[in-house]
């Protein structure tokens, strides 16, 4: 019973991304696109989610500051996640709903791009930090889940919106973690070339 489940799991991982390989790559280009002209343009990566959505934010920055599969130079980007003194703190002055929008606004520029991920659309923080974020003039690339929710009704036509259109949050979260790597290593492939072999290791410690 329980081998079967965790075999079924697998299958509906795989059913899922193989469904959303052609059908969301184009978004995913597009946001690749974003992002590489953001950062080769002098510009920055906001990244910011909740829960597992804020390990995935700060599972992005970590590879453009460092490195996905390759050795390159540094890219700009900063987890909005990652600063337990600046959320707490911006939480008890404030209110929750501010703890990434007072962020975007004192750090991004025109030019940058926030990167938002909500596997409903709806989460409150969420569609602050989406608004601030234009006020800014800055680009948003939002992944979610389902039907995009309010977040999706807030993006405007220079934003890129992907969208997993699945409603279990496990699914959508590991269809939002191959998005995230499919833009580190197509930005990697425009700054670099493609590698003459696939890479199936990483000198990577994590």
């Amino acid at each position: 019973m329980l081998l079967q489940r965790i075999q079924q799991q697998f299958i509906d991982s795989a059913d899922l991304k193989y469904q959303c390989a052609q059908t969301l790559a184009p978004e995913v280009e597009a946001a690749t696109n974003a992002v590489l002209a953001s950062v080769t343009g002098g510009g920055k990566v906001l990244s910011c989610g909740n829960g597992a959505s804020a390990a995935a934010a700060q599972h992005f920055a970590a590879s453009f500051v460092g490195r996905y599969e390759r050795e390159r130079p540094e890219l700009a980007a900063f987890s909005l996640c990652a600063d337990a003194a600046v959320l707490t703190g911006l939480a008890n002055d404030f209110e929750a709903r501010v703890v990434f929008a007072r962020q975007v606004r004192a750090l991004g520029q025109a030019g940058d791009v926030l990167l938002a991920l909500s596997t409903s659309g709806n989460s409150p923080n969420m569609l602050a930090a989406v608004e601030a974020a234009h006020a800014r003039d800055m680009t948003v690339v939002a992944l979610t889940g389902a039907r995009g929710g309010r977040m999706a009704q807030l993006l405007r036509d220079t934003d890129v919106h992907i969208c997993v259109p699945h409603d279990v949050p496990a699914r959508i979260l590991e269809l939002h973690h191959l998005v995230l790597h499919c833009i580190c290593d197509g930005v990697d492939a425009q700054l670099l070339g493609l590698p003459e072999t696939p890479n199936h290791e990483t000198e990577s410690s994590t």
